[in-house]
């Protein structure tokens, strides 16, 4: 892990109040008395602000105060500390829907990466308020998770597994009694403001679809959006396309319940029906359903090797066990160490679809982006540290396949319009606006780019020259900051 330090060029400089002028910001809601007496704590200056929700891209000071933004103005704003921003990009803070990663390592890789709010929604938690506390006054940036059907389906089955199952939870069928379990489980943690509901019917293949549609009403009941994993894992590459059981099964309970939906990692999960799914979310939405989804820029992904999905695959040829990589220790499987490392659990990393699918799903309007990511003791797989500048660098900057703005609403508005209905925590973050959280992060857009690799996933993206979280700098000319944890929890209402 990089060293962390603060170097003595920081740019962030101590302001004395006569130095700058102060003149009308721009946003109309503040008062002009504030507007001209105000001194902030921090004051980002000449950046080029850019806020998807307004639409504003132009040069302008930002204000920041008790971790909002306070002001945003053509002219100058008088500050105690000073972000010189000149030639950088200003922009929220990015909203990361799906992180399994909440250590100290994991929330540094994210912040270096732009990350200011990172989610585990995909597989959730059993217990909200024990997991809410675990990172109370801990974490350098925010975080927040849904209750997963997942480790709900864990601990009434008593299975052994540690993110994902192996036992009873993955491959036997819920009796009623365990299933009415499980729901009381997922309702207590939406009581108590869980953001979601995970759904990974891939990892819990013994669930049969009358258990998942009950998971699904009881988020509807709750406002709650479905954060699904669909059913059959990662398809093989060379599959028919067309064919999307998995896919069906959860706009089906959707549409029967009414609860919101949102598809993880489309792009993984698609396989060759990538176009075919996103043309039905598309469709589904032009018909009033709520239905969302993200995508990650990679086209391997990391699962752990004992998932239901990879079962009686001893028999598969050579080649198949030759594609997957063992993040522990870099090594290319075989069938031998395939089963032995079965036997043992871990994390692998295996291809999940071709460059020109992950591309359609990148490029599309429809998908936000979001890691899938997870470190341990900085072995896993690059998405975790990579994921936003590799959208900024690559995407934008070199192929020119996303213009800025709109990759900038993929990472900050939409993932905040996904959970405001329930969660209004987050109709304060994904914006550039007075009164929003100052969860900022500035960059060079002509140097963003990720550097993790398979082999060496944390390695720490360049480009990413100053993160704010509630106002509190977290990275400061590209070095973490030592010693600050300004992240707050996102949590949704608590009704009980």
């Amino acid at each position: 892990m990089a060293k962390r330090r603060v170097p003595t060029t920081c740019r962030i400089l101590l302001l004395p109040a006569s130095a700058l002028l102060l003149a009308f910001g721009f946003s109309r809601t503040m008062k002009p008395a504030l507007a001209q007496d105000a001194t902030y704590d921090v004051v980002i200056v000449n950046g080029r602000v850019m806020d998807p929700e307004s639409g504003i891209d132009a040069v302008r000071n930002v204000g920041i105060s008790g971790g909002k933004i306070r002001a945003i103005s053509s002219s100058a704003l008088k500050g105690k500390q000073l972000i010189d921003a000149k030639g950088l990009v200003v922009a929220t803070g990015f909203i990361d829907l799906h992180q399994h990663g909440h250590d100290g390592e994991n929330y540094a890789a994210k912040a270096h990466d732009g990350v200011t709010t990172a989610l585990e929604l995909e597989v959730g938690v059993a217990d909200i308020d024990h997991w809410y506390g675990e990172r109370e006054g801990k974490a350098l940036i925010n975080f927040g998770a849904s209750v997963g059907h997942i480790p709900a389906r864990m601990a009434v089955m008593h299975d052994a597994g540690q993110l994902l199952p192996s036992g009873d939870a993955a491959h036997r069928e819920a009796t009623p009694g365990e299933i009415e379990q499980i729901l009381s489980l997922i309702e207590k943690g939406l009581q108590r403001g869980a953001l979601a509901v995970g759904v990974g019917p891939a990892y819990t293949e013994a669930a049969t679809n009358w258990e998942i549609v009950q998971v699904f009403r009881v988020a509807a009941k709750h406002h709650a959006s479905c954060h699904i994993h669909i059913r059959a894992g990662a398809p093989k590459l060379e599959a028919a396309a067309g064919n999307f059981p998995g896919f069906e099964e959860a706009m089906a309970d959707a549409a029967i319940s009414g609860a919101p939906l949102h598809i993880v990692h489309i792009q993984s999960t698609g396989g060759p029906d990538v176009v075919y799914e996103l043309q039905m979310i598309s469709h589904a939405r032009s018909h009033g359903m709520d239905v969302t989804t993200e995508a990650y820029p990679y086209t391997m992904g990391m699962t752990s090797i004992q998932a239901a999905f990879l079962d009686h695959k001893e028999n598969e040829p050579d080649s198949y066990f030759a594609t997957m990589l063992w993040p522990a220790t870099g090594e290319h499987l075989t069938r031998e160490s395939f089963l032995r490392y079965r036997k043992e659990g871990g994390m692998i990393i295996l291809p999940s679809n071709t460059q020109e699918n992950i591309d359609a799903a990148i490029e599309s309007p429809l998908t936000m982006i979001a890691s899938d990511g997870a470190l341990f003791n900085g072995k896993g797989h690059p998405r975790t540290a990579g994921t936003y500048a590799r959208v900024l660098g690559h995407y934008v900057r070199e192929a020119k396949a996303l213009d800025l703005m709109t990759a900038l609403r993929k990472m900050t508005l939409m993932p905040a319009q996904r959970l405001e209905k329930r969660a209004p925590v987050f109709k304060d973050k994904g914006r550039i606006r007075a009164s929003a959280d100052a969860d900022i992060t500035v960059f060079d857009a002509n140097t963003v780019i990720d550097k993790a690799t398979y082999e060496n996933p944390l390695q720490y993206s360049e480009g990413i020259r100053f993160v704010l979280v509630n106002g509190v700098p977290v990275v400061r000319d590209g070095q973490l900051v030592d010693g600050v944890f300004p992240g707050r929890a996102a949590r949704a209402p608590i009704s009980q």
